[in-house]
């Protein structure tokens, strides 16, 4: 396991900013994903695009521009990307800035920032912070637009309800929350069964957003004005884009 101290913390790049202190990592992370994202190895085994394309049977590239492009050509006002994420998609998002655009990206991993910082261009319109999703350090209303790429798979039920609340706590009006995650697949998906038990094994979490639509994690007093949802790969992947 990789340290999750105020010392892992310290070590982090001065592009790093912590938006608490005293942050620790999440039971549920230290448990059940040690081996993709906190052990300072899983940075060099899954730090691959072709492995994280293989990983989505190819629909990496595809997912990640349906994405971006919901974020606007050029991508303007003030963007939260919430978690860090292998692969090119932030990379990608920081080359589609505008010049007065700001990109903040906030992680609960010291290993998972430095790596992202590794992998982006100086550029004082981005900003890498230490923080939990699940209780932003944002102010209500402060952000254009926020963008979770396979997040909400990952966390237990009760994060993943913070988490929404707190993506659409720190919207704007008007402003979009842009999410892309799994979805259950059609009935005859050739690979619905190898993903059920990849996810009863790897990821106990996933299988909610097969039992249940992301918008049944919202919460009453924050409902969007408006949803819209596109499926891919045969329902097996989805993208919301949700309206404050």
């Amino acid at each position: 396991m990789t340290p999750t101290s105020d010392s892992a913390e310290a070590a982090l790049p001065l592009c790093v900013q912590a938006a608490h202190r005293a942050l620790v990592t999440p039971p549920y992370l230290e448990q059940t994903y040690w081996w993709a994202y906190v052990h300072p190895k899983a940075v060099h085994v899954f730090e691959r695009e072709w492995l994280v394309n293989l990983i989505l049977f190819g629909n990496y590239g595809r997912l990640r521009d349906a994405a971006l492009a919901d974020l606007g050509r050029p991508v303007t006002g003030r963007t939260l990307q919430v978690a860090c994420v292998y692969g090119s998609l932030t990379v990608r998002l920081r080359q589609l800035l505008a010049a007065d655009a700001r990109l903040d990206v906030v992680d609960i991993l010291p290993v998972q920032l430095r790596n992202l910082a590794s992998k982006l261009a100086a550029d004082e319109r981005v900003t890498l912070l230490r923080g939990d999703s699940s209780s932003l350090a944002g102010a209500d209303a402060s952000y254009d637009q926020v963008l979770m790429f396979f997040l909400l798979h990952e966390q237990p039920e009760s994060v993943r309800r913070a988490t929404l609340a707190e993506a659409l706590r720190v919207l704007k009006p008007e402003g979009k929350l842009v999410i892309v995650d799994y979805h259950r697949p059609v009935p005859l998906h050739p690979l619905r069964l190898l993903m059920a038990g990849v996810f009863r094994r790897l990821e106990p979490y996933a299988m909610d957003l097969w039992n249940h639509e992301i918008a049944d994690y919202l919460p009453a007093e924050l409902k969007p004005a408006s949803i819209e949802r596109k499926t891919y790969y045969g329902g097996l992947y989805q993208k919301l884009v949700l309206t404050r």
